[in-house]
């Protein structure tokens, strides 16, 4: 799916009901459980663009009561990691969830949802090990930590979850499986500039000349699609996409892989239910991305 990039906020009055606490979510959202109207969840860090209110259009249509959830979360940033750096506009991200249908935005503090002496991690093994959770230690067990306490304050039907962030999106999956949660997750395909840059909040942070070369990750990568066929080089086609990214100007490689979209191991031939995974840097800014093997976005 291909937009422009900028999301401008409607002036609007806010007129969604804006929480802060667990026990006021719960209170405030109960008659409409009585009812029997079906709770969707789209969480977010907020800095929203149109991946975002992607999630928030399909919740709408599929629930009779939405909530999006607005927190950044620390656990998840790595060391020198951008925590403190992350974008924050509470008042335009709120005024989109108004004008597209929000319900209830939970936006809780830290003490909220970590408070004193709160000492659970939750940790999915194995699909976590490669892509990004190679690249970023520990970054999964503060996504899993995070996402489960928003299950457990919003308590939602159906969770929806962005597939930029795909290997994010699966890990989730296989911990809602592997507890026994009674939630569906729905992902939602990547939404792109007209280029083909994956929209992401961390797109502010390019310079004009990175911006130019940043199209070039979603490039290549559908460029590999069309270079794979039975008896194909997987290692070597990944070395390829890798020094044509670093060719198009991109800094560093965290990886460029192709993976089972299902387990995440990566391909030793080619196969059905591929897909290609790759992260780069431009300066200080880490862009990631995916698209099927089968189907190019």
């Amino acid at each position: 799916m291909h937009c422009d990039y900028t999301v401008t906020a409607p002036e609007v009055s806010p007129s969604l009901t804006i929480l802060r606490t667990a026990a006021d979510l719960r209170a405030a959202t109960q008659p409409f459980r009585d009812d029997g109207k079906l709770v969707g969840l789209v969480p977010t860090m907020g800095a929203l663009h149109e991946g975002h209110l992607e999630l928030v259009k399909r919740a709408r249509r599929d629930c009779g009561l939405v909530i999006a959830s607005l927190f950044v979360n620390p656990t998840q940033f790595g060391e020198g990691e951008d925590f403190d750096a992350y974008p924050r506009n509470e008042a335009e991200d709120i005024a989109l969830f108004d004008a597209h249908g929000v319900d209830f935005v939970y936006a809780p503090d830290a003490a909220e949802m970590y408070p004193d002496g709160f000492g659970i991690t939750v940790t999915v093994s194995g699909i976590t090990e490669g892509l990004c959770g190679a690249a970023r230690p520990g970054h999964f067990d503060g996504v899993t930590t995070v996402v489960s306490r928003l299950f457990e304050h919003c308590a939602p039907d159906v969770a929806y979850f962005g597939e930029k962030d795909y290997q994010q999106f699966k890990v989730v999956q296989r911990m809602v499986e592997e507890l026994g949660m009674n939630i569906r997750i729905v992902g939602i395909p990547t939404v792109r500039e007209r280029d083909g840059l994956a929209l992401s909040s961390r797109n502010a942070y390019l310079d004009p000349g990175q911006r130019r070369a940043a199209p070039a990750l979603y490039g290549t990568m559908f460029a590999l699609a069309g270079r794979l066929h039975d008896g194909v080089d997987i290692a070597a086609q990944c070395a390829w996409g890798r020094q044509a990214l670093l060719d198009a100007g991109f800094d560093s490689v965290d990886y460029f892989e192709i993976c089972d979209a299902d387990t995440l191991v990566p391909a030793i031939a080619n196969a059905d239910n591929l897909r290609i995974f790759a992260a780069a840097r431009l300066g200080a800014t880490r862009l990631i991305d995916n698209m099927p093997v089968d189907r190019p976005e």
